[in-house]
């Protein structure tokens, strides 16, 4: 019998699969209404407040009835000077806070539409694999064919890029990148950054860098910025958030930075879809990047020693987990003699019996299959108490097989 209903779905709607974080949010929501307590190793979404003088100047601003208003799409004048002077600051980068600095509604959105500007039916992009979903599915939205690159090791990579571009015409349009990665941790060095300049030029593709965990990095390490190096500007932009430094994730805020005409792509294709930021959010955007320097450090300091705990405890139950030295995510091989069940099951399985929640690495593109993704957001005690639940459960499994 066909199918008479009225309602029908565009063609690309067939190319998108459930989102995951949806998925595990529903699996931890169906338990918590049945009264578990589920620790959420799921989502990359901060428990920890945004500084103190932020969360004061967004009361202050928002009674005033004049931010109630359209906000300026791009960005107020204001906060674009101020994210100019925290990449002089910290990068040494000089940026016309007009031309080269744009406002988005989180780096995701910004992310999302950019690629709605530069992509179309034809078009190609480069993503690094495993990848965060939307650097794949907002360029499948935008009618663009993905070709996945792995992520890692660096020759590798870059030779990857080459023989695809040497094989292909019109050769990819676009190079998605984002370090430090989510979900590996994988990290770049300028070296990296030149290389990659050097094949955009030759091969004349765009690239993008979505630098979200910019600032969350450990042991020393210090993540550069893709536009420090000399020419970036020439063939690319960088996305950044306020998500992670701040821990203002859930006010939606973030910017793109970089080449011009890229940047006057987003805002032309964003002028269409929105109006911009909350005033208030904006005005505490400017205290967050201009004040709040010293809170940084401090926050990394208690997403490093998080990463010591939950590695850490989870090497002594028998896994085997590099420490990552940037981002608030750990990429963890799944154990033997479990791998088999398939990173979806086992995630189910930790759901179920350990209540806690984590995001398969499939979630990631089928590269991740064999991993889990494990977000840094829970204290200390808690991060112990999974690993705990964790070992309890996988003995159950173990003795079950039996």
């Amino acid at each position: 019998m066909e199918n008479d209903s009225i309602i029908r779905f565009s063609n690309r709607m067939e190319q998108l699969p459930p989102y995951l974080f949806g998925m595990i949010n529903r699996m931890k929501m169906k338990l918590r209404r049945q009264g578990h307590d589920v620790i959420d190793l799921g989502m990359g979404n901060p428990l920890d407040p945004a500084p103190d003088e932020v969360i004061d100047k967004l009361i202050e601003v928002t009674k005033d009835p004049k931010t109630h208003r359209y906000p300026e799409s791009s960005g107020m004048k204001n906060l674009k000077a101020e994210i100019a002077k925290y990449y002089q600051r910290h990068y040494d980068i000089g940026l016309e806070p007009e031309s080269e600095t744009y406002l988005t509604i989180g780096s995701k959105e910004g992310i999302s539409h950019l690629c709605l500007a530069l992509m179309g039916p034809g078009d190609s992009v480069l993503v690094p694999s495993p990848a965060f979903p939307i650097h794949i599915y907002a360029a499948v939205i935008a009618g663009a064919n993905v070709m996945k690159i792995p992520v890692s090791p660096t020759e590798t990579f870059l030779n990857r890029i080459v023989s695809i571009c040497e094989a292909c015409y019109p050769t990819p349009k676009v190079l998605m990148i984002n370090y430090p990665h989510n979900p590996t941790g994988v990290v770049a060095d300028r070296d990296l950054f030149r290389e990659i300049i050097k094949l955009a030029k030759k091969y004349r593709f765009m690239v993008v860098n979505d630098f979200a965990y910019s600032k969350i990095t450990f042991d020393g390490y210090e993540a550069p910025s893709f536009l420090e190096i000399p020419g970036a500007k020439d063939v690319g932009v960088e996305f950044g958030s306020f998500s992670k430094s701040y821990n203002m994730a859930g006010w939606r805020i973030g910017y793109c930075v970089g080449n011009s005409e890229i940047i006057q792509a987003l805002g032309k294709i964003k002028g269409y879809f929105d109006y911009g930021i909350f005033s208030a959010i904006q005005v505490a955007g400017i205290i967050a990047l201009r004040d709040c320097d010293e809170t940084i450090p401090e926050q990394a300091s208690l997403y490093q020693k998080r990463r010591d705990t939950l590695c850490n405890g989870l090497n002594r139950i028998g896994w085997d987990i590099e420490k990552p030295k940037a981002g608030m995510f750990v990429w963890a091989k799944i154990p033997e003699p479990f791998a088999g069940m398939g990173a979806m099951q086992f995630a189910v399985e930790l759901m179920n019996r350990a209540h806690v929640a984590v995001a398969p690495g499939t979630g990631f593109s089928e590269e991740g299959e064999g991993f889990l993704r494990l977000a840094l957001v829970e204290n200390e005690e808690r991060l112990r108490q999974a690993v705990r639940q964790i070992k309890k459960a996988l003995e159950e499994i173990r003795e079950e097989g039996r």
